[in-house]
């Protein structure tokens, strides 16, 4: 059976959505809700060059990091019934973005901009992507990267939400596709 023939209930999910919105946060809650395995794409990579992102960027570079990221999001892209978080650029290569679609159930976290700059410095050290930047050019990469995250299955809004009503919202929503639609 290919992967795309899967059962709407066994598809594996992906959350996309900018740095820092809760993706990973998310993803552990709806994965431990849905009895499934969880996966930051992110981490993986981590692993497997046994180094933070920050350094693989720095040593091998940005290109080096793509081909990774595309390379793990496609073998666990298919995969039945995983949580899988990718990173805030992952979208800007559009093989990844088409085997997520096709193969999965694609949510996008949605946060305003003032809600996230709230979570900067919380976050800033760990993103390579947002060395050097002035907040401005932030700003300006924060909305030029919402047009890539357009194309998903569902969007969840998150401003003054917690973490763990998110995911129960998520996880509701899913069990009523899957009534419907299986």
């Amino acid at each position: 059976m290919a992967i795309r023939d899967v059962p709407l209930k066994e598809k594996s999910i992906v959350f996309i959505g900018f740095m820092g919105v809760g993706k990973t946060s998310i993803g552990k809650f709806v994965a431990k809700k849905l009895y499934r395995d969880f996966v930051d794409i992110d981490e993986e990579i981590e692993k497997e060059f046994n180094m933070p992102v920050t350094q693989i960027f720095a040593e091998y570079g940005e290109k080096t990091f793509r081909e990774k990221e595309k390379q793990l999001i496609t073998d666990y892209c298919n995969q039945k019934l995983q949580i899988i978080s990718v990173g805030g650029g992952a979208f800007l290569q559009e093989e990844i973005k088409k085997i997520c679609l096709s193969t999965c159930i694609v949510f996008y976290l949605d946060l305003s901009w003032d809600s996230w700059k709230e979570r900067i410095s919380l976050i800033i050290d760990s993103r390579p992507v947002l060395q050097g930047r002035s907040l401005k050019d932030i700003e300006e990469l924060f909305y030029s990267r919402q047009e890539i995250y357009s194309d998903h299955h569902s969007k969840v809004t998150t401003d003054n939400q917690d973490i763990e009503e998110i995911a129960d919202y998520i996880v509701e929503s899913l069990k009523l596709a899957w009534e419907l639609y299986d």
